[in-house]
């Protein structure tokens, strides 16, 4: 080997000399010398100019003598044939087996993946193509090694399109614009790596595969349904629509199915561009596949997944199945709905740090699937170690409300509730009435689903109650205190995004918001409630008929409804009597006597600083104020005394009461005690 060369410095140049190539530079440098001295030693065309232009006669006998050695190859310097796998041909057989190829396919895949195994087939590949730059099996010469008549139709429709060679991704015809014996023939990359050990998926669906969840506790799955689907999916390929009612309900049960089946599974979650590639993925590792959420137009991709009728299909979507998606109707099941708060699948995500808490009573108001629920739990966990305290109800809350993913926030506005039951200022039955209605909704899915009191028809397990009473009087507050106390966020209803001009427009926003609310864990509230769920009236224009036919609409979605809704009004004889009656409560909100008053005033004046002796009785007894007018007349006291940087005093509170008494247009009461 001739010694390095001497780098001199360019002419002109300050720079210092460039160093010596890299020690392995030199390693690769010796390793091309002795393959190429290998390999011309043996080469009868090594001093042909015209070598690599055309194959000869004489280069095709070396070829053929080499293959004739008992080993040829030994003596090259290298390593690369090293570690091959020894099962190659296995695989091919397998695969043959598994995606039903005649004999004839085995072997037309076999001709045309020889130049990927083994590139000596190039040369010779050209030599019988008569064309050195087609270096690739053709459809004439895979017929012609196989021995096959190039004119018999049965033999030319194997390189069909629709024929298994093709339609299951395992074989590419190039070259369309050539008559069909000459074009080439490909094997993709992705069953190459198969057939020599890679299991790596197909790089067209990295980021589209995601893992199957654990299956969940059998205490958290419907046990009969999941070993009769099991069964279904043992007894071979198949196709499945399983609808779910919330979007997520039942992945938990397909992984527990699968499971029990013994059978692995690629869950999809992507365009239907690239089922081709997943079908051809599935077959390779005999697999099921799982896709959930299908697109709004699903037709194409139902099409294509439901007629692979050699692959185990699980489809899952909240939507009912249509007909018209694809010919090929699958086994339309209901999912089970999840139990009642899903306790047990909880405490197997959390482990040893959910017996800290009532672990049912913190997750009954959640109905989250058990992949969410897992995810949740590690977020719980995650919070905890950030927070640095061990693990409690709220950190689950927290992270189970952020599981609960919305497209709610499009026409409401949501409020991440921030108050508790002591904000409220109530007489006892109408506190009574609100803890109630938090426990309806914790307990529904077992009072209406277990123990079958749901009234039937159709009917959801929704929870709805009314607040009714006077502007101030605390409607939203409960609203919040609900939502805090049940660990959900609370959404308020903007009437601008649904009340639209054209006939019908209304009802659809309205069915955003419900469709989009019974997937969702919140409070849906309705302010201002009689501006939607007004009296029906005497039809006797085109106004009110359109009027009526929108009460009509609410009055069904009602019933169905899954969710936990809350109507507020000022005018409570404004609301349709049929509206009242599909209510669970209706809480009256009376306005605060002097004894609430002054607990108002209290509660209100609580964090902020107050003069010595600061006496308010006089006060909620003169000015009757509701909580609302109440938490305005201390803010614009709070205002006067930042101003003058001094705690609030007397006379800031009453100059607060005479601007809220103003506002109201009421005539202020004497200052004669004052």
């Amino acid at each position: 080997m001739p010694p390095p060369p001497v780098h001199h410095p360019p002419p002109g140049g300050g720079g210092a000399p460039p160093g010596p190539p890299p020690p392995r530079l030199f390693e690769l440098r010796r390793t091309v010398t002795a393959l190429v001295e290998h390999r011309s030693a043996h080469d009868p065309t090594a001093t042909d100019p015209l070598r690599g232009l055309y194959v000869s006669d004489e280069a095709v006998s070396r070829l053929l003598r080499t293959w004739s050695g008992a080993a040829a190859d030994e003596d090259v310097p290298s390593d690369v044939l090293d570690g091959w796998p020894r099962d190659s041909d296995d695989r091919l057989a397998r695969t043959a087996v598994r995606t039903r190829l005649t004999e004839l396919d085995a072997a037309v895949l076999l001709i045309a993946l020889a130049p990927d195994l083994d590139r000596t087939f190039e040369p010779l590949y050209g030599y019988l193509n008569d064309d050195v730059s087609r270096r690739r099996a053709t459809v004439g010469l895979a017929l012609d090694l196989c021995g096959v008549p190039a004119h018999l139709p049965e033999a030319r429709a194997r390189f069909h399109s629709s024929a298994p060679l093709r339609s299951f991704g395992l074989l590419t015809v190039e070259d369309a614009e050539r008559p069909l014996l000459t074009r080439s023939l490909r094997v993709p990359d992705r069953l190459v790596a198969h057939l020599l050990g890679d299991d790596t998926v197909d790089a067209a669906l990295l980021g589209l595969l995601r893992p199957m969840p654990e299956p969940p506790p059998a205490a958290g799955l419907d046990e009969d349904f999941v070993k009769r689907l099991a069964a279904h999916i043992g007894d071979g390929p198949g196709t499945v629509y399983l609808r779910e009612h919330r979007e997520g309900d039942a992945l938990t049960t397909l992984a527990a199915a699968l499971a029990a089946a013994g059978v692995d599974a690629l869950r999809y979650s992507g365009p239907a561009d690239h089922v081709p590639e997943l079908l051809r993925e599935a077959r390779l590792g005999g697999k099921a596949v799982v896709v959930c959420g299908l697109p709004d137009r699903p037709g194409p991709m139902v099409e294509e997944l439901t007629g692979a009728a050699d692959v185990t299909v699980l489809l899952t979507g909240p939507r009912p199945y249509d007909p018209q998606w694809s010919p090929h109707d699958p086994l339309v099941l209901q999912a089970p709905r999840p139990p009642a708060g899903g306790a047990a699948a909880w405490r197997t995500a959390l482990g040893p740090g959910a017996d800290a808490f009532d672990l049912a009573g913190t997750v009954a108001p959640y109905h989250l699937g058990g992949e969410r629920v897992a995810r949740a739990a590690r977020a719980a966990a995650a919070l905890a170690v950030f927070d640095g305290t061990p693990l409690t109800a709220a950190h689950v809350r927290l992270a189970a409300r952020r599981q609960s993913a919305s497209g709610l926030e499009q026409h409401a506005r949501r409020i991440q509730p921030d108050v508790d039951w002591e904000d409220l200022v109530l007489p006892e039955g109408p506190l009574g009435q609100l803890h109630e209605l938090a426990l309806r909704a914790r307990h529904r899915d077992r009072v209406l689903g277990d123990w079958r009191l749901s009234a039937g028809g159709g009917r959801g397990r929704g929870v709805l109650g009314l607040f009714a009473g006077e502007s101030g009087t605390g409607k939203t507050l409960s609203a919040e205190v609900i939502a805090a106390d049940l660990g959900v966020d609370l959404y308020v209803v903007q009437l601008s995004s649904i009340v639209d001009k054209y006939v019908g427009e209304t009802e659809k926003n309205l069915e955003r918001i419900f469709t989009e609310a019974d997937r969702t864990d919140a409070v849906l509230l309705f302010d201002e409630a009689d501006a939607v769920f007004g009296k029906r009236s005497e039809v006797k224009d085109a106004h009110d008929r359109y009027a009526n036919l929108e009460s009509a609409y609410l009055l069904q979605r009602l019933e169905s409804f899954d969710g936990i809704a809350l109507l507020t009004t000022n005018l409570r004889a404004n609301i349709d009597d049929a509206f009242t009656r599909r209510l669970d409560l209706v809480v009256d909100f009376p306005f605060p006597d002097a004894g609430q008053r002054l607990a108002l005033w209290h509660h209100g004046l609580a964090h902020v600083p107050r003069a010595d002796g600061l006496d308010t009785e006089p006060l909620a007894r003169d000015f009757e104020l509701s909580g609302g007018a109440i938490r305005g007349a201390v803010v614009t006291a709070a205002y006067l005394a930042a101003g003058r940087d001094e705690p609030v005093g007397a006379g800031d509170l009453l100059e607060g009461a005479r601007r809220e008494y103003r506002k109201a247009g009421r005539l202020v009461p004497g200052e004669a005690n004052w």
